[in-house]
């Protein structure tokens, strides 16, 4: 499979990795995965989210992968990960074990970071044994463990079942996106992006979204309306971090707060003026800044990096 459109100068175009690596999930789906700096550096995982990729992540593995082992995967569907026929939680648990058995030494520990699907991906591993082996500390982004659909704001209507039918057929849509155009980008800003988004991030966003097969799209937009996690937040025991974006209409800051009144150990929740939905992308600095903090109060390195100088 071809590497997904990406925009490829500038800071969100994806650097290339140090290797790659296929996963094997339970039900025999083969991952697509990526490991970005030192071998013997502190572990990160980034666990994209719904119409996005590897590429999602460009500014927080660029920046990472100075002095972290950084570990990203294409979803089931997404970028170079075939498409299964098995869309559900459970299945995207299976695939974060089988990238976390796949990539980190036995007892090793990460953060794992998820941004919307792939902060949902991490709820449901939560209670799994090998993400419990290997979890330090989780950061979600812009994400939420139920009612999706209900508390959506895309369409600027009130709340009830009215705006909820109707949400439940713009998310659902099987229509194609189409080209990357002037119109395009104005539409996905405005639903997934805030006001303080700049040319060059909707650019990248654009090209990441519209590179998803519809028929991906379509199959997973079924089982964020179902959505149904709040049991699996109770059992995130690690210290887990909270970023959104204020102006978020996918998922709007009210879940994050639900999040953090469920968890067992939020360590706190940063809703961030002017951002939407795609937080890694609009706010590279402070989502990176998270997943730095957290590296350093709960990863020991099991060994130093040798900078290239002082091996020689």
């Amino acid at each position: 499979m071809s590497r997904p459109a990406h925009v490829t100068s500038g800071p969100y175009a994806p650097p290339a990795p140090a290797h790659e690596l296929t996963a094997v999930s339970a039900d025999g789906s083969r991952l697509h995965v990526e490991v970005h700096g030192p071998e013997r550096a502190p572990a990160v995982v980034l666990a994209h989210g719904w119409t996005c990729s590897t590429a999602f992540w460009a500014a927080q593995i660029r920046d990472l992968a100075a002095d972290h082992r950084v570990i990203a995967y294409d979803q089931r569907g997404h970028g170079r990960t075939p498409a299964s026929p098995a869309c559900s939680t459970d299945a995207l648990a299976d695939d974060l074990q089988a990238v976390l058995a796949a990539t980190l030494a036995p007892g090793e520990r990460a953060v794992i970071a998820g941004h919307s699907m792939g902060g949902m991906t991490v709820m449901a591993a939560s209670s799994r044994p090998v993400f419990r082996e290997h979890a330090a500390a989780v950061l979600l982004c812009s994400t939420g463990s139920a009612r999706l659909v209900a508390e959506s704001t895309v369409l600027p209507l009130r709340a009830g079942r009215v705006r909820t039918w109707l949400t439940r057929r713009v998310l659902g849509s099987r229509a194609p996106l189409g080209p990357v155009t002037p119109l395009t980008r104005r539409i996905l800003a405005y639903g997934t992006m805030g006001p303080a988004s700049t040319p060059e991030m909707v650019e990248a966003c654009a090209r990441i979204v519209h590179a998803c097969p519809r028929t991906v799209r379509h199959a997973w937009s079924h089982v964020l309306d179902l959505l149904d996690l709040d049991h699996a937040v109770r059992e995130l025991r690690v210290p887990t971090e909270i970023v959104a974006g204020a102006a978020d209409r996918l998922t709007p800051p009210v879940h994050a707060r639900s999040l953090a009144a469920a968890l067992p150990n939020c360590l706190g929740v940063t809703e961030l003026p002017g951002i939407g939905h795609m937080t890694p992308v609009e706010a590279p600095g402070p989502v990176t800044g998270k997943i730095r903090a957290l590296v350093a109060a709960h990863v020991a390195a099991p060994h130093h990096a040798v900078p290239a100088e002082e091996s020689a």
